[in-house]
């Protein structure tokens, strides 16, 4: 029998999750992280089996959940993601292994004691063909006005697998909520996994208008006035921690009901 505290023995011998062995809070947690790796997939910003997404699971040792290893993001369940601690190990026993790669980033944000509670990692098209442009991210759009002032850059080093460099990232992070990791993706951070992902959302799409705006060339291009980015942003930061987050984060769980159902299992 599975000595595990959140598996147990069916019938048949074959370990499954106890639901019981968590708290409510924990499986909240889970089915809500759980969930947006599926919205990850289903607007196709995945890559893979190779991004990550974590959650900060409550208490004082750090501990979060991420990815188990080898699945696709929209065949991820509650159940499934492996919790682990700021060393990479695993808390409770998993027969997936953890992105080393995605251990080092992650673990660099949630060692850090803020409010990053979620944190989101994509290399999705447009976002690592705009991370790969000298200028970063432009303010063509209003979707990327909003976020002005709040996108920090990060240096491509390698594939994150030196722990070394979880020093760098959290330095260049700062108080931000946006990452363009140069060379390489995007990140970002949120209280909530709905605040993590309203920020993706609006920085993916910032990337994609940048991407298809800079296709007729940059002479072509119309910025805005100065100042306008600053007022921009200034007009809807409420957005990302209450407004319109209440209001598009339940919608976005009923399109994966509809079309990706069994996340929360």
């Amino acid at each position: 029998m599975s000595t595990n505290p959140i598996m147990r023995t069916n019938s048949s011998g074959s370990a499954e999750f106890d639901r019981n062995a968590i708290t409510d809070e924990e499986w909240e947690i889970r089915v809500q992280l759980a969930a947006t790796y599926r919205l990850v997939a289903h607007y196709g910003w995945d890559d893979l089996v190779f991004t990550h997404l974590s959650a900060r699971v409550s208490g004082p040792d750090h501990h979060f959940l991420i990815n188990p290893y080898g699945l696709t993001f929209d065949e991820i369940t509650a159940s499934s993601l492996v919790k682990i601690d700021l060393e990479g190990q695993p808390v409770l026993e998993t027969p997936y292994p953890v992105n080393a790669a995605g251990f080092t980033i992650h673990s660099a944000v949630h060692s850090h004691s803020g409010d990053a509670n979620v944190v989101i990692h994509t290399h999705s098209d447009d976002g690592v063909a705009v991370s790969a442009q000298s200028h970063g991210l432009l303010p063509l759009s209003q979707t990327a006005m909003i976020m002005d002032g709040d996108i920090a850059y990060h240096d491509f080093a390698g594939v994150a697998l030196d722990h070394e460099e979880c020093a760098n990232l959290l330095a260049d992070l700062g108080d931000k909520h946006n990452m363009v990791l140069r060379n390489h993706g995007l990140m970002t951070v949120g209280k909530t996994c709905s605040d993590a992902f309203l920020r993706l959302y609006f920085l993916e799409r910032a990337c994609t208008y940048q991407i298809k705006a800079l296709s007729a060339g940059q002479d072509n291009l119309n910025l805005p006035n100065q100042g306008v980015p600053e007022h921009t942003a200034g007009q809807v930061q409420w957005t990302f921690n209450t407004g319109s987050n209440s209001i598009a984060w339940p919608a976005l769980l009923r399109i994966i009901d509809r079309t990706n159902p069994g996340y929360d299992t």
